[in-house]
């Protein structure tokens, strides 16, 4: 085994600084001791997700997520998973994103060799039984529907669309009902074949534990057993490209009450160098109840209940989602000053009272994000198994502390680009040629 201890900071989060460790079979474990928690939070994290699945299986990941808790060879029965971790005491559960799939449970810290034992058996013996995986498919298609229906979810599925185009990143990442139609076992097995190999999976365990108790557990867990070729490389990803949709304004009329209006604006990607840059400029346009949009849209128009601004980060793209809910009448008006809000950022430098109460804002509002072993587990799981990597906590409040005024706006010069800006409304709302000349005529000027 290959140990290699992350380097300890010289302020109180030593404590709590996540440690690094590789089994022989290639399999990164990360521990985060917390010794004060009452909790062993586990999680598998596997590099795959949904833009690394082909078009007429699209959803396979999320599928597979359903499947591996629908019985193993030592516990055949569907519910003996979450039976096992309940009966402690626990939680479980699983989430699929564009890019990984992660497996966890959450258990009172004197079970953690219970919880290894349910987390290694689910994700590593799955029977993936035929009867199993008809039944699932009619919950996923139920999943899919469900998400259809809800205005804000459906928004957001448009705007995805609109934003990435015909590629994985502007797909659904549970699919649609006709390429969950197409699953087959044969597709389930062979998904697991290529992408859960021990070089592709990162373990990360936090709360009360101790690392070589947790080391222990998981060699025993986790180092034998894996199939022929399980040491080869992973399928390459496919690239994102640049290209915005044809149809960067997509309208759906319902009869709702109000509409749902969101708004998209490529970004960077995870590891930019102005990763940090783009997080404050975000609290300036859109970060909370101080916002710029906030502010101007509700408080001082009365145009909205609710708005705000979100990034999100890939490997190799991203993008800004402006969100909003509006009557119809106001949808173009809210457009209007969405993009008069996207041009000031970018036109003028924010001023340093903005500038620390957005950077103060987001400093703690990160530091709140890691109240819980869970937030540990998953903050150093994810960013292992996304980056190779874990940014030590106090790294990343130096990125936002070293952030100036002329960065925030550098940041927005990037994305604020003619002809970067998708749009995506549903509710009662049908002027789409309005709607198409406002995100067509889009420019920093």
């Amino acid at each position: 085994m290959l140990r290699q201890p992350m380097p300890t900071s010289t302020n109180d989060h030593a404590a709590v600084e996540p440690t690094i460790d590789v089994l022989d079979c290639g399999l990164r474990v990360v521990v985060t001791s917390i010794p004060h928690s009452q909790a062993a939070v586990l999680a598998a994290y596997v590099g795959v997700g949904s833009r690394d699945e082909a078009r007429d299986t699209l959803g396979l990941s999320h599928y597979l997520e359903h499947m591996l808790f629908k019985g193993t060879e030592s516990r055949p029965e569907p519910t003996a998973i979450s039976a096992a971790i309940e009966g402690a005491g626990g939680s479980l559960n699983a989430f699929t994103s564009r890019e990984l799939t992660c497996y966890w449970n959450r258990v009172p810290f004197n079970k953690l060799p219970l919880a290894m034992d349910v987390l290694a058996d689910s994700v590593r013996n799955s029977v993936l039984a035929e009867s199993e995986i008809e039944r699932e498919r009619t919950v996923i298609c139920s999943e899919i529907r469900r998400a259809h229906d809800q205005p804000g979810q459906r928004a957001g599925q448009l705007l995805n669309q609109a934003t990435y185009g015909e590629q994985p990143l502007g797909w659904e990442i549970a699919g649609d009902l006709e390429s969950v139609g197409a699953v087959t076992r044969e597709h389930l097995a062979s998904h697991i074949e290529k992408f859960y190999r021990p070089s592709n999976i990162v373990l990360s365990v936090a709360g009360n534990v101790a690392r070589e108790e947790v080391l222990e557990i998981a060699e025993r867990h986790w180092s034998a057993g894996w199939a022929d070729g399980s040491d080869e490389d992973v399928p390459a990803r496919p690239r994102a490209t640049d290209a915005m949709s044809d149809d960067i304004a997509q309208i759906e009329v319902r009869d709702n009450e109000q509409c749902n209006l969101a708004l998209s604006l490529r970004a960077i990607s995870r590891l930019d160098p102005d990763r940090y840059a783009m997080g404050l400029m975000n609290e300036v346009l859109g970060g909370g109840m101080t916002s710029r949009l906030f502010t101007e849209i509700r408080e001082k128009r009365g145009l909205a209940y609710s708005v705000g601004s979100h990034p999100t980060a890939f490997d190799d793209a991203g993008h800004l989602s402006i969100m909003a809910g509006v009557t119809a009448e106001h949808v173009l008006e809210t457009v209007e000053v969405v993009i008069d809000e996207l041009r000031k950022i970018s036109s003028e430098p924010v001023s340093d009272e903005e500038l620390e109460r957005v950077r103060e804002h987001a400093v703690g509002s990160f530091r709140l994000s890691l109240d819980a072993a869970a937030s540990w587990c998953h903050r150093a799981g994810g960013m292992l198994i996304s980056n190779g990597t874990i940014e030590p906590v106090e790294e990343t409040i130096a990125g936002f502390e070293s952030v100036t005024a002329a960065d925030v706006q550098r940041a927005a010069q990037r994305i604020v680009r003619e002809g970067n800006l998708a749009a995506a409304v549903v509710g009662p709302f049908d002027d789409v040629a309005a709607l198409r000349e406002r995100v067509d005529g889009f420019s920093p000027n």
